[in-house]
């Protein structure tokens, strides 16, 4: 029997507003602004607006809020629509921009002058936060507060045409200068800023602000919640303002909940930019970023995630989730989706004197052990094979519970083979084992060994004949603590110095070569590894480890 989770307080506000007839059919939306690329945080604002839209037989819009030229460009913009695409959310209808809305927000802040509840001011950045006020003091009216509407409406338009420079006036609502919400202090609705738009071009001179735009998106999209987090609480009463204040078609409602905060990792948007921008990782998809798009190179799958999101409480305060809750659903995802395979990464050679020189066994082994659709691989076995130098040490004096793998004189299974012992070592002129002699234990193939024969362990090896060349990026956490920069230091300090080695010359098995972007893999006793959409050509696959096979993350 499935469990019933209990219903959070969204869900039970829809159900009230469906039951009384309130609303009709339930409208979310998706609103990101195109200012970078989305992140774990928005991967659970997703989920809730999708799913609740889904879940009520609603439905819900992609929308980009794109009201600041300055930050946003076209690349983030298709990420976005790639992100929320993979993630496996269909939205109603085509995409919608904020700048689909440029003239029906112009001709609403031309209502607000004309009914005397917006003006243009003269203040400079610096007055105009003088002015504001603090938390304890309240603000002062501007001296161009009392303008005459004739007048307001006159620089408006200078200011829409291109008459007035950069940084000179702005529109701001004519609202209340000692409320104890400093949002109602009359904010700014309008900025001159003479940059081209990535859609509109040089077409406006003039900008919205978020907070005059985003309610009245709602409304022209009719949505019936408008769902946000947290930091926009304060927010809702100017929100609100103007959608009393104005001719809209309908009436949202903004509902706020805590969002997610991940420890071991950020998600603040100009840190992400700043670890991008300054070369600490290798871009927005870094497979060590919490982004979207940097969780889909590392090879996690949309279901994992959406199964990670709604484990998460929808509550009224912020809370921190442990990096381990994310893993969880990761390993969980790929124990169960993942091929098998056997990939060294650290090759050293291990030849089997009792084989023939030029014997080619084919050994038949299961795709997943529980899984009965995936096909069969098929495992060549030769003289000479590949074990993992760590799975290698010349102390034969090394007890078992110590170490369970191959010592001189004692013996290992190979992973789906045979039973073998290293009997000798060839050393290089500086005493390193470049080779381990060996023999095989005849009549070992999936049977027990002879009595007085007892492995240590299991390992993993392929053929060194019949293999195929790799190199394999292994990624750890980003960060060496739980939260980077406590306490205002820079958290540029807390990166890991070994979040990322890269290992040349690694043996797979030869099915690998023809592993295609998407694919996710099990090498055995090594992890979860995917095929690098990045670096990966036909001559070198590049095999980018997702996660390790059991929970080894840092401990403050």
């Amino acid at each position: 029997m499935d469990e019933i989770k209990p219903r959070n307080f969204i869900q039970q506000i829809i159900e009230d507003d469906l039951k009384s007839g309130a609303v009709k059919q339930v409208v979310t939306r998706f609103p990101p602004e195109p200012n970078g690329y989305l992140h774990i945080g928005h991967a659970k604002s997703i989920c809730l607006n999708f799913g609740l839209a889904k879940q009520y037989g609603g439905v819900c819009n992609l929308r980009f809020d794109d009201t600041n030229p300055e930050k946003e460009e076209d690349e983030f913009v298709k990420a976005i629509i790639q992100d929320v695409t993979w993630l496996g959310f269909p939205w109603q209808g085509e995409v919608r921009y904020a700048s689909d809305y440029f003239q029906q927000f112009y001709d609403w802040a031309e209502y607000l002058v004309q009914q005397g509840k917006a003006y243009v001011c003269e203040l400079d950045s610096e007055l105009t936060r003088e002015y504001r006020g603090t938390l304890t003091q309240p603000g002062r009216n501007s001296p161009y507060r009392d303008r005459p509407l004739t007048e307001n409406l006159s620089l408006l338009r200078q200011m829409r045409d291109g008459q007035i420079e950069e940084g000179r006036m702005t529109l701001r609502a004519r609202i209340d200068m000692a409320s104890p919400n400093m949002n109602l202090r009359d904010p700014v609705l309008y900025r001159v800023k003479r940059v081209a738009h990535h859609r509109t071009g040089d077409r406006w001179n003039i900008y919205p602000s978020y907070d005059f735009a985003h309610g009245q998106e709602d409304a022209i999209e009719g949505i019936t919640h408008s769902i946000c987090t947290l930091e926009f609480e304060d927010h809702r009463p100017l929100y609100d303002w103007f959608i009393d204040n104005l001719p809209v078609p309908s009436r949202p409602r903004q509902y706020e909940f805590g969002r997610l905060n991940l420890n071991y990792t950020v998600t603040s948007k100009r840190k992400l930019k700043q670890l991008v921008d300054e070369g600490h990782v290798d871009g927005w998809d870094d497979p060590r970023l919490p982004t979207i798009s940097g969780l889909r190179r590392a090879g996690v799958s949309p279901a994992a995630i959406r199964k990670f999101c709604d484990s998460l409480a929808v509550a009224k305060t912020d809370g921190v989730v442990d990096m381990a809750q994310l893993e969880y659903f990761i390993r969980d995802d790929l124990n169960n989706c993942a091929q098998r395979a056997m990939c060294v990464l650290r090759p050293l050679k291990l030849t089997l004197t009792n084989v023939p020189e030029h014997s080619l066994e084919q050994l038949r082994v299961p795709g997943h052990p529980n899984r009965d659709d995936l096909p069969e691989r098929i495992l060549p076995f030769t003289r000479e094979i590949y074990i993992d130098r760590s799975d290698f040490n010349t102390d034969s004096s090394l007890s078992r519970k110590k170490f369970k793998r191959l010592v001189p004189g004692e013996w290992v299974r190979l992973r789906s083979a045979y039973v073998v012992r290293a009997d000798d070592v060839v050393l290089d002129d500086q005493g390193e084992v470049v080779e381990v002699i060996g023999s095989l234990v005849p009549g070992t193939l999936g049977e027990n060994p002879p009595e007085g024969i007892k492995p240590r362990g299991v390992i993993h090896w392929v053929s060194a004949s019949h293999h195929q060349e790799c190199r394999v990026r292994l990624y750890d956490r980003l960060f060496k603590v739980a939260s980077p920069g406590t306490g205002g230091g820079d958290f540029l300090a807390d990166i890991n110095p070994d979040s990322l080695e890269i290992l040349e010359g690694c043996k797979a098995e030869l099915p690998l070569a023809q592993a295609r972007i998407g694919d996710r893999f099990q090498f055995e006793r090594e992890g979860y590894f995917c095929l690098d959409s990045r670096y990966s050509t036909a001559d070198m696959p590049v095999f980018n480890r997702t996660i390790g096979l059991r929970d080894t993350g840092f401990k403050d």
